[in-house]
């Protein structure tokens, strides 16, 4: 089956090169001018990979402020197709990558978290945690051994990433959120100053 890649973008001539230009590269590829039409769609499939055009009026947005938005990447729109569909490849040679650590991959159940690595899914109590590839990896480097500490150098190399110690602690804030959206009691995911993170059952 073919990858699907959603592309959510408000200026059709774009949205329809990034088509053409991902439909040649062998994936599926759907289009959607706004976020409503790209969220009724994804209610019914999520996609294996979206690029999402992020505007904040006449302010700019750097690489850094992206990622602390949780996205897996961020790419300018100066950039050519060639480049774009290079990192979408790149990005996706990463998830084959991290699916395969050996031992890692295989469900992994700590009390009411579950973590499918083969299907690259987080489940609190039953139900689905919506984490970015970066964050999967980030929580199942802290799930595998808990009590222990993980330091932001570990929590990278976990999810094959280079980020900045802010971006790291963005991360974290957002994994709490979700987890906390479903269960307003979570505290599994403690904070150690100065040295890093744990996950505590």
């Amino acid at each position: 089956m073919k990858r699907l890649i959603a592309i959510v973008e408000d200026e059709a001539a774009i949205r329809d090169n990034y088509a053409a230009a991902f439909t040649r590269e062998g994936y599926a590829v759907r289009g959607y001018a706004n976020r409503a039409q790209a969220m009724a769609a994804f209610a019914a499939r999520l996609p294996d990979l979206a690029v999402i055009d992020i505007s904040l009026a006449d302010s700019e947005l750097d690489a850094v402020s992206g990622l602390r938005l949780g996205a897996d990447d961020f790419l300018t729109k100066d950039l050519s197709l060639a480049h774009l569909t290079a990192r979408v490849n790149a990005l996706f040679r990463r998830v084959d990558a991290l699916r395969r650590p050996g031992s890692a991959s295989e469900v992994m159940q700590r009390g009411a978290l579950t973590l499918d690595s083969e299907r690259m899914q987080a489940q609190w109590d039953g139900k689905v945690v919506l984490l970015s590839l970066t964050e999967f990896w980030m929580v199942h480097a802290l799930a595998r051994h808990p009590g222990h500490v993980r330091s932001r150098q570990q929590l990278m190399d976990a999810a094959s990433v280079v980020l900045d110690d802010n971006t790291i602690t963005s991360h974290v804030k957002r994994i709490r959120r979700k987890f906390q959206s479903i269960d307003p009691k979570f505290d599994c995911l403690q904070t150690v100053y100065g040295m890093g993170y744990r996950w505590v059952e």
